[in-house]
C-alpha cells in the first residue's frame, strides 16, 4: 500500500534536503521502493550540485552522499569531491572530505594517489586536528606507494611535542610496515626515543610498532634485543606499583599494555639466551603474582605461559607454566578450559613429563558437554598415553568412546587402535583391546583395522583358541559391527577347529557344536546388514570350515552354490570358484583351503613381543614349503578358476581378506624376482622422506607394483599418515593396506604401502599423491604429482 500522506510531500519537494531530513525521510519509508525513490531523487540533486560547483554546500553535499554509501547504495561518483574538500584551506570541508577518501577511496582506485600531496602538505602544517586527519587517512587506505613517498614526513612526526600527533603518527608507522617491511629502517631510531613515554596511548602504540619491526626484519630484531632491560623495567613497575590506575581493569595493571609487552619479549627472547636470562625472573613474578580471579589477570597469565614456552626459559619456569595451565582446567570458564586445553596439547611434546602429572585432570575434560572442549581433551589425552600408563588411559579412553558423541567416536576409536599399536604391553591385551573397541564402535574404525587384527591374531599362536573364542562369543551377540564380522569370520575360518575343541583355558569353556557354527555363518550371510565384503568373509569361512569339521559338508555345499546365482558380482564369482573346487578339484581342497603360516609382525614392540616375534619366525623358516609340482597343479587351477584375470595370478602370498581371488587363502609363493629399476624420491619435508621402489612380474608384464616407504628421521613422530594415489582413467590402481599408519623419530621402523598399477596399454604412467598426517602437532596435508617415473615402469 502507498502512504498518501509521504508521496505528495516527496514528488512537491524540489529542493535538496539537509542531512536531518534526508536521514528522517528514508526512516519514514515503509517499503524499499520508497526509500530507492527518496535516495534516487536525493542523489540526482546531489550530481546537480556537484556539477554546479558550489564551494559553500559541496561537504554538506558529500555528507548526505557518504550516508547513503553506508545504506549500501552507489556513491563512486563522489570521490573527486573528496578530493576538492581535501585541498580546501577550511577545516569543515578537510574534516568531510578525509572521511569521504576513506571510506570511497582505496587501493584498487588510482584516484586514492592523488591525495598524497594534500596528506603531505596538511602533516607539514602545525595544526594539530588537520595532521590528526591526515594520518587517520593514510593509516587506513595508504598503499605502497604512498607509504614509500610520505615514510619521511610520519618519521618526523613521531618527536613532535604533541602527544596527539605523536599518537597517531605511531600507529601511522604500524601500517606502513605493514604494507612496506623494507621502511623498517627509518623508524628504528624514534622507538628507542619513545619506549621513555608516559603516555598510554603512545607507549602501546610503540609496543606494537616494535613487535611488528621484529617479525618482519632481522636487523630490527637484533637491534630491540639490547632493549629488552628496558621493556622488563617497564613490565616490572606495571606489576609492581601499577603504571595509572586510569588504565587498571578489576584490579590488574593495565592488561592490554601487559600482553603487549610479554608478545614483544616472547618475540625478543625466542632463540636467544641472554636475552630469555634477563626476563626470567620478571616473568616468574608476574605469573605468581597475577591475580586469577578476574578474566584480565588470566589473559597476562595465559600470555605469560605462552612467553616461557617459546624463549630458553628455565626448567622449573616451564613446569610452573604447565602447572599455572593446570589450574585454568579447573577453571569455570569454558574458554579458559578450552585455551588451557590447546596449550598443553602443543606442550606434549616438548615437557611431556610436566604435562603428565595433570592427566587426571584432563581426563575429566572428556566428560565436558561442549562438543570442542571434549574433542580438544580427547586429543590430549591421546598425546599423553606412553607405554608406562597405556592400560590406564585405554581404560578411560574406552569408557568415554561408549558415552561419546557420534562424531567423536571416529577419532576415539582410532586414537585407541594407534595407541594399543605403539604401547602394546603384550599381544593378548592389544587383542583384547582391539575386540572392545570393535564391539563398542566397529563403524567408527578405519578400514585397515580388519587387516591389522587379523594379521596380529595369526601372529600369535599360542593365542589363536582364545582369540577364535572371544570372537565367536562376540559374534553370537551383535552382528551388526561390520569390521567386527569380518573378523570373526576370518578367525572361525582360519581356527574354527579349536573352536568346537574347546581347548582353551584362559577363559570359560565354550561347548559348540558343529551347526551351531555353521547357524551362525548363515546369520551373517543372510542378514540385512551385512555388507558384500562381510557376507565375502562368512562365504570363504564357510569353505575353510569344510577342511576343518568333521560332519557332512553338504550344509556347506549347498550355502555355496545359492550365491553361485548372487547379483553381487564378487559374491557370484566367489561362489562359482568354490563350487568348481568341490566338483573338480575336491583332491586339492585341503591342501589349498589350509591355514594361513604365521606372520610375523613388524612394528615396534616391548623385548617380549620381539621374542614371540622371533620365535615365530623360525617356526615359519621350519615349515615344510610345498614342491614345484604342486604349485604348478596349484597355479593351474587358479588360471582355470580366474579366467584371464592378471591381477590373480601374483597376488600378495598372505593376505587374510576374502577380497582378493581364490589363491589368497593360503598359498605360500615366493614373491617375483625385483626388476632393475631404479628407485625414486618424491618426497621430502621436515625429516619426513618418501620414496618409490619398482617391481615388474615377469609373468604379468602390464602389472607394476610400486613399494612406498616412508621414513622419519625428525625428533617427533608422524601419526595418522595417509597415502591416497590417483592415476588415469586408462590405468587400473589397486592400493593394498599400509604396514601401519605411524613413522617412528629418528629413523625408526618404516612404514610401507603396496600400490598394484595395471596399465594394458602400456601408456606413460602419472601418479598424483596425497599426503596427510600430523608432525608437532600440527595436521598436514600435501597433494603433489610424480611425473619423472622411470620409463622402465611402463616401456
Amino acid at each position: 500500500m502507498r502512504n498518501g500522506s509521504l508521496l505528495p510531500r516527496m514528488v512537491a519537494s524540489s529542493s535538496s534536503l539537509k542531512l536531518q531530513d534526508l536521514i528522517q525521510e528514508i526512516r519514514e519509508a515503509k517499503t524499499e521502493a520508497q526509500e530507492r525513490e527518496v535516495i534516487q531523487k536525493e542523489c540526482a540533486h546531489i550530481r546537480a550540485s556537484f556539477r554546479d560547483g558550489d564551494p559553500l554546500h559541496r561537504h554538506r553535499q558529500l555528507a548526505k552522499l557518504l550516508y547513503v554509501h553506508l545504506l549500501g547504495y552507489p556513491a563512486h561518483f563522489g570521490q573527486m569531491e573528496c578530493l576538492k574538500l581535501i585541498a580546501s584551506p577550511r577545516f569543515t570541508d578537510k574534516r568531510v572530505g578525509y572521511l569521504g577518501a576513506m571510506l570511497l577511496l582505496d587501493e584498487r582506485q588510482d584516484a586514492h594517489l592523488l591525495i598524497t600531496n594534500s596528506i603531505k602538505n596538511d602533516l607539514s602544517q602545525g595544526i594539530q586536528a588537520v595532521q590528526g586527519l591526515a594520518l587517520c587517512t593514510l593509516s587506513a587506505t595508504g598503499s605502497a606507494e604512498m607509504c614509500r613517498d610520505l615514510a619521511t614526513e610520519v618519521e618526523k612526526l613521531l618527536l613532535q611535542p604533541s602527544a596527539y600527533v605523536r599518537k597517531k603518527a605511531v600507529l601511522t608507522a604500524v601500517h606502513m610496515i605493514r604494507k612496506v617491511p623494507e621502511l623498517s629502517d627509518i623508524f628504528l631510531p624514534p622507538c628507542a626515543q619513545l619506549l621513555h613515554e608516559h603516555h598510554h596511548g603512545i607507549l602501546m602504540g610503540t609496543i606494537t610498532l616494535i613487535t611488528e619491526l621484529c617479525e618482519r626484519s632481522p636487523v630490527a630484531l637484533k637491534h630491540f634485543r639490547k632493549m629488552v632491560p628496558q621493556l622488563v623495567h617497564i613490565l616490572q613497575t606495571l606489576v609492581t606499583t601499577g603504571y595509572c590506575t586510569e588504565h587498571s581493569i578489576s584490579g590488574v595493571s593495565d592488561p592490554f599494555l601487559q600482553v603487549q609487552i610479554l608478545r614483544l619479549l616472547r618475540i625478543l627472547g625466542r632463540n636467544h639466551e641472554e636475552s630469555s636470562e634477563t626476563m626470567n625472573d620478571l616473568l616468574a613474578q608476574v605469573a605468581t603474582n597475577t591475580d586469577t580471579s578476574r578474566n584480565a589477570g588470566n589473559a597476562v597469565l595465559f600470555e605469560t605461559v605462552l612467553t616461557i614456552m617459546d624463549i630458553r626459559s628455565a626448567a622449573g619456569l616451564r613446569v610452573l607454566a604447565v602447572n599455572i595451565l593446570g589450574r585454568f582446567l579447573l577453571n569455570s570458564d569454558r574458554n579458559i578450559r578450552y585455551v588451557a586445553l590447546t596449550s598443553l596439547l602443543r606442550l606434549a611434546q616438548s615437557d611431556h613429563s610436566a604435562v603428565q602429572r595433570h592427566r587426571p585432570t584432563v581426563v575429566e575434560c572428556l566428560r565436558e558437554p561442549d562438543s570442542s572442549l571434549s574433542r580438544r581433551a580427547l586429543e590430549l589425552s591421546l598425546a599423553l598415553v606412553n607405554s608406562f600408563n597405556v592400560r590406564a588411559m585405554t581404560q578411560e579412553l574406552q569408557g568415554f568412546l561408549e558415552s561419546c558423541p557420534p562424531d567423536l567416536q571416529a577419532d576415539c576409536a582410532s586414537g585407541i587402535l594407534l595407541a594399543a599399536e605403539r604401547f602394546a604391553p603384550t599381544k593378548r591385551w592389544h587383542i583384547d583391546t582391539t575386540l572392545r573397541v570393535l564391539m563398542t564402535a566397529g563403524t567408527h574404525v578405519r578400514d585397515d583395522t580388519v587387516a591389522n587384527l587379523t594379521q596380529l591374531i595369526g601372529g600369535a599362536q599360542e593365542l589363536h583358541a582364545y582369540s577364535v573364542c572371544r570372537l565367536y562369543s562376540a559374534l553370537t551377540e551383535d552382528i551388526s559391527q561390520q569390521p567386527l564380522v569380518q573378523v570373526a569370520a576370518w578367525c572361525i575360518g582360519e581356527y574354527g577347529d579349536l573352536l568346537l575343541e574347546g581347548s582353551c583355558e584362559e577363559i570359560e569353556p565354550l561347548q559348540v557344536e558343529e551347526e551351531e557354527v555353521l547357524a551362525l555363518l548363515e546369520r551373517v550371510l543372510q542378514s540385512h546388514m551385512s555388507l558384500p565384503a562381510t557376507r565375502g568373509y562368512a562365504l570363504t569361512a564357510l569353505v575353510k570350515l569344510s577342511t576343518r569339521l568333521r560332519g557332512d559338508n553338504n550344509r556347506i555345499r549347498q550355502v555355496v552354490s545359492i550365491y553361485g546365482s548372487c547379483l553381487d558380482m564378487e559374491l557370484q564369482q566367489r561362489a562359482v570358484e568354490y563350487n568348481t573346487l568341490f566338483r573338480k578339484y575336491d583332491h586339492m581342497r585341503a591342501a589349498i583351503l589350509e591355514k594361513i603360516p604365521l606372520v610375523e609382525r613388524g612394528g615396534s614392540q616391548v623385548d617380549e613381543e620381539a621374542k614371540e616375534s622371533k620365535e615365530t619366525a623360525q617356526l615359519s623358516e621350519a615349515a615344510p614349503v610345498p614342491t614345484e609340482p604342486q604349485a604348478s597343479k596349484l597355479l593351474d587351477l587358479l588360471h582355470l578358476l580366474d579366467g584371464p584375470s592378471g591381477d590373480a595370478q601374483h597376488p600378495p602370498p598372505l593376505d587374510p581378506t576374502p577380497g582378493g581371488a581364490l589363491i589368497h587363502v593360503n598359498l605360500p609363493f615366493a614373491p617375483p624376482p625385483p626388476a632393475p629399476i631404479p628407485n625414486l624420491k618424491v618426497f621430502e619435508r621436515e625429516g619426513l622422506q618418501l620414496n618409490l621402489s619398482f617391481v615388474r612380474p615377469p609373468g604379468t608384464p602390464t602389472l607394476l607394483l610400486i613399494t612406498v616407504t616412508a621414513t622419519n628421521t625428525s625428533g617427533g613422530d608422524v601419526t595418522h599418515f595417509i597415502c591416497q594415489a590417483a592415476v588415469p582413467k586408462s590405468f587400473q590402481l589397486q592400493l593394498q593396506a599400509p604396514s601401519g599408519d605411524t613413522v617412528p623419530a629418528q629413523g625408526g621402523l618404516p612404514m610401507t604401502q603396496l600400490l598394484r598399477i595395471l596399465n594394458p596399454k602400456k601408456a606413460p604412467l602419472r601418479l598424483k599423491l596425497r599426503l596427510t598426517y600430523n608432525h608437532f602437532g600440527q595436521s598436514v596435508q600435501e597433494i603433489f604429482e610424480v611425473n619423472n617415473l622411470p620409463v622402465e615402469t611402463w616401456q
